[in-house]
């Protein structure tokens, strides 16, 4: 049995203050939840101020990127032993928002500023690995653009980045770490995904894993949905097999609201 998951994307949002606010908010009404795995990624500059609200709680912390080197020239960056420090135990890898898969998302978004701020295959490799050895539980976006879907590719896109994420990772350390499968033309956008598609492809993403890893280490990781989960759709995709949570944008800038996606994956399974 697969503990479900809600995961909070809060993205570029929230100075110290509002995330003290929204934590406080969601820590007060699910603090002690069960049945259900909640984790929150605030901004890192709020990542301190969110361990202080969640600490006793059994909400987990964590960041939104991460480097792969632990120290040195890197300007910008976090590492592994900074965002330990930080009181992270998860870590957000391979978004398109970061791999400059912005689809119709990104119409502010020229291609230089794509190329400049995106991730490869082989970066999201080595930031998989970095997390994998600071213990740190990466969530590995994958997902297709509007036009490889389009062109008939979803399945190709996503299998071929679960196998380029998971490169040289030993199947047991593959065991503890969570994808989502995120659907470009999904994020942001108000558009989701039919809850029957998702858990077709994520079933595709399974059986990806299976050929890594083996069916039963398959069968026991865990791979959310992302792109527009909200109270309104969020039963009829938890009630698919495959899907285990979400990877949750906008509806988790209001305690409100991500609480009650919380509740719906806490009695799904």
């Amino acid at each position: 049995m697969r503990t479900p998951i809600m995961a909070g994307n809060w993205k570029m949002n929230c100075d110290n203050d509002e995330a003290w606010e929204l934590a406080s908010a969601i820590a007060d009404e699910k603090g002690d939840v069960t049945g259900c795995e909640v984790v929150i990624c605030p901004p890192a500059t709020a990542l301190v101020v969110v361990q202080a609200v969640l600490e006793g709680t059994n909400i987990g912390l964590g960041a939104q990127n991460i480097f792969w080197e632990e120290k040195g020239a890197y300007t910008g960056e976090l590492s592994g032993p900074m965002l330990l420090s930080c009181g992270c135990q998860y870590v957000i890898i391979g978004h398109s928002e970061r791999r400059g898969r912005f689809g119709a998302v990104a119409d502010d978004f020229t291609p230089e500023l794509q190329r400049v701020f995106g991730d490869t295959d082989a970066s999201v490799n080595r930031k998989i690995k970095a997390a994998l050895s600071y213990d740190l539980t990466p969530i590995v976006c994958v997902g297709e653009l509007l036009s490889e879907r389009q062109q008939g590719q979803t399945d190709e896109v996503v299998s071929g980045q679960v196998k380029a994420a998971l490169a040289g990772v030993e199947a047991d350390d593959a065991e503890s770490i969570i994808l989502a499968y995120e659907p470009v033309w999904a994020i942001g956008t108000g558009e989701v995904c039919d809850a029957e598609e998702a858990n077709r492809v994520i079933g595709v993403i399974r059986a990806t894993l299976a050929e890594i890893t083996g069916e039963e280490i398959a069968e026991e990781i865990r791979i959310l949905y992302g792109g527009s989960v909200k109270p309104a759709n969020v039963a009829g995709l938890m009630a698919q097999p495959e899907i285990d949570g979400g990877l949750v944008g906008g509806a988790s800038l209001q305690a409100e609201s991500f609480c009650e996606l919380i509740d719906a994956a806490a009695v799904s399974k």
